[in-house]
């Protein structure tokens, strides 16, 4: 039995998200028919964590296991014939019978793009949140400092998350600029649902002045009722990596 690891990009906009779900169309249900259509059966794909309706993926990691015989560029020429303009396979590995593109994982990049143009920019719509507004980075990066290390991130989730638990340890948050872009790359052992959206949408507040940098201190504390900043739109958010 072969264990075959795809590392896939895809533009989340048309999508549920990855997990295949009875209310729409997921990235991991198109994936699973394009194999099917070069392999002659049914695979389940297992990927490196879920991303949300309309989330994107640079490098989204999944595993399949497999009996057949095919080299390893098949698996990335031949089924991207059978995928649609807006995911494809980039890479294809073959790892280890152990190797779980979930548990295995040590890490993972989110990076969120927001645009402050003066106008909007439909080219860009798709991929970058659309806020006018004049955003202190300084304040941002300070807010986004207190959240480095290993804290209970219970207020940046969504009411439907399910964890098991809450505690999350965040790497790095970085602020930069780019012209007419802003970008928040964070990287992290893994996150908890709409989380990144929330600290990105937190941050946004800090620098624009609606709350205080203090705030997020006691966010994190989780010793008071205070609830985080907006939830940005899932336009922005992309997972860029995720690291073994």
């Amino acid at each position: 039995m072969r264990t075959i690891v795809l590392t896939l990009e895809y533009d989340g906009t048309a999508y549920v998200g990855w997990q295949t779900q009875p209310n729409g169309l997921a990235v991991q249900e198109v994936v699973e028919k394009a194999l099917a259509e070069i392999l002659g059966h049914k695979v389940h794909v297992h990927a490196s964590g879920r991303t949300d309706a309309g989330v994107h993926a640079r490098g989204m990691v999944a595993h399949f296991h497999t009996e057949t015989n095919l080299p390893l560029k098949a698996f990335r020429e031949g089924v991207n014939t059978f995928l649609p303009y807006d995911i494809a396979i980039k890479e294809v590995r073959e790892m280890p019978a152990d190797f779980h593109a979930r548990f295995s994982a040590r890490g993972k990049w989110y990076r969120y793009t927001i645009y402050r143009g003066e106008v909007r920019s439909p080219l860009v719509a798709r991929s970058a949140w659309y806020r006018r507004g004049n955003l202190d980075l300084s304040l941002m990066r300070t807010a986004a400092e207190i959240l480095v290390g290993q804290h209970d991130f219970k207020a940046f989730r969504s009411s439907s998350c399910v964890a098991k638990t809450t505690v999350r340890e965040i790497f790095s948050i970085d602020v930069s600029t780019d012209d007419e872009f802003i970008y928040v790359d964070v990287r992290g052992s893994g996150f908890l649902k709409n989380m990144v959206r929330m600290i990105v949408g937190t941050l946004v507040d800090v620098g624009l002045g609606r709350r205080p940098v203090e705030d997020v201190a006691i966010l994190i504390a989780g010793t008071d009722k205070m609830v985080c900043g907006q939830t940005a739109p899932a336009c922005g958010l992309c997972l860029q990596q995720v690291w073994y």
